[in-house]
């Protein structure tokens, strides 16, 4: 059994429309809901054993964040170009490349891609995983590259607004 977390990456930035996409940092927003997110997963004992992020800024400050917040090294996130401008195969050929000494595994990135990709993978689907949404999936799978079309459960999804609604 392996563990699968998917973190869209917080709200971000149109102030300056000259910046590249790849470039647009968070927003006020994003600022409140990283930490937030990271607080409860902190509350829930939930520290994964590997976190690949999106290199993109707003992904992967998300992911430092929420590293922060559970106590991961901040120098043991790993990035995948994969996981940026990619599609819901991109994020399986990630998923599939993790060595199997890791049970545990976060991953960074961006929408539509996150939300096809836990939709194929698992039992329930789900209409949009918003900014800082998370979920975690039970993957019935002993390796990962085991992980294929509805290999998973999910066992929570959450966001920050229903997070503040507590």
């Amino acid at each position: 059994m392996k563990k699968l977390y998917l973190i869209r990456h917080a709200k971000s930035s149109w102030d300056n429309p000259k910046l590249i996409d790849f470039e647009r940092p968070l927003n006020e927003r994003g600022y409140r809901d990283a930490p937030l997110m990271g607080k409860f997963l902190k509350e829930e004992k939930i520290i994964p054993d590997l976190i690949i992020s999106s290199p993109a800024l707003r992904a992967y400050f998300t992911a430092r964040t929420i590293a922060s917040s559970i106590g991961y090294s901040l120098n043991k996130i790993r990035t995948s170009e994969l996981l940026y401008d990619s599609d819901a195969e991109d994020i399986f050929e990630v998923v599939n490349s993790v060595k199997e000494k890791y049970n545990s595994l976060m991953l960074f990135g961006h929408n539509p891609a996150l939300t096809q990709f836990s939709n194929y993978v698992s039992d329930k689907k789900i209409d949009n995983i918003p900014t800082t949404g998370f979920v975690e999936i039970e993957m019935n799978v002993t390796t990962w590259k085991e992980v294929v079309v509805d290999c998973g459960n999910i066992k929570r999804f959450l966001s920050p607004k229903i997070l503040m609604n507590k």
